[in-house]
């Protein structure tokens, strides 16, 4: 039954009753968009419920399991890549690999144009061919182009597109897609959904929530983003936390920290940790203009200017204005 296929998404019964509806009825449309925060289930739902298209709106271990390993012959699993050394690779293969990840990846044209490919060829064992596109917000204007044309000329296929941001989609492509809804779940169904993981990462990410506050704050109801922001909390090292917590004293001090933060962080550590040492200076009544000047330094690290500069000119500025 196609209760019992949703059973382990928990937190979003608007979501669930009309995925199930859609399977119960089979009436599917040719592309979804399942938007909302990062890590409240919108993969698990796009899991399940093309594991009900596969198995006619029931359970199927089979199936399940295939489709969790990614090695479905119908299904193609897209994801923002990095473009190194010819080729396009995945976050984990860039980490794995030691591949300097300054900007953050992208969805690429050619990624879409194999994406609409796949979608028009006959699927080998289903009755259509299943794509996932994860954040297609990260998509360059070739590719939104591209993959608004692919939506006009859908075929038989089941596209999912998987949005944190769907507002910085095309309005064209929202509209070509049915949107289902994910919102952030209460904090007592969080830890719930933490403490239920198989591993210990859920138990450890609680423990360390427990006296990091700003972890809580940063994922606002969102069990998986508080994962990931635990993942990235812990490769900042102690010491450099320690002196974020305050505002740089001297001009010696906040261009000493800006070199350490070159040295010792990368591009993606760099940029979480404004968010976080935004969280943290909140909770100290940090004023509206210092915030506006760490976001600032965001767009900065982004657009490719010196890091090093960018991060000694903010500090000073942050110095200068707290000691004012």
């Amino acid at each position: 039954m196609a209760s019992e296929l949703f059973a382990d998404l928990q937190g979003q019964p608007l979501a669930t009753q009309l995925l199930q509806s859609a399977l119960a009825l089979q009436r599917l449309a040719p592309a979804y968009l399942f938007s909302g925060p990062d890590g409240v289930g919108r993969r698990l739902a796009a899991l399940r419920f093309m594991e009900g298209v596969l198995s006619g709106g029931s359970q199927d271990p089979r199936e399940r399991r295939r489709l969790e390993e990614r090695n479905h012959p119908d299904l193609l699993w897209v994801e923002p890549t990095y473009s190194h050394q010819g080729r396009l690779i995945s976050r984990s293969e860039a980490e794995a690999a030691g591949v300097n990840r300054r900007t953050p990846p992208q969805v690429r044209l050619e990624q879409i144009r194999d994406l609409g490919r796949y979608l028009a060829r006959q699927p080998l064992e289903s009755a259509r061919g299943l794509v996932v596109l994860e954040q297609p917000e990260a998509m360059a204007e070739g590719a939104a182009n591209a993959l608004l044309k692919t939506l006009e000329e859908p075929g038989h296929g089941l596209l999912i597109l998987l949005s944190a941001a769907p507002d910085r989609l095309l309005t064209t492509i929202r509209s070509r897609c049915q949107q289902i809804r994910f919102t952030r779940l209460p904090d007592g169904v969080m830890q719930a959904v933490l403490a239920e993981l198989p591993d210990d990462a859920g138990h450890r990410a609680l423990e360390i929530a427990a006296s990091e506050p700003e972890l809580v704050a940063l994922a606002s109801g969102s069990p998986g983003a508080l994962l990931e922001h635990v993942r990235l909390w812990s490769s900042i090292p102690e010491a450099l936390k320690e002196r974020f917590r305050n505002l740089p004293q001297t001009p010696v001090d906040a261009l000493g920290l800006a070199r350490d933060v070159c040295e010792q962080l990368e591009g993606e550590q760099q940029l979480w940790l404004i968010s976080w040492w935004q969280t943290v200076l909140w909770r100290q009544q940090l004023n509206r203009v210092s915030v506006e000047r760490l976001n600032r330094l965001r767009h900065q690290l982004l657009s490719f200017v010196q890091p090093r500069l960018a991060w000694e000119v903010t500090l000073l500025n942050l110095m200068r204005s707290h000691t004012a």
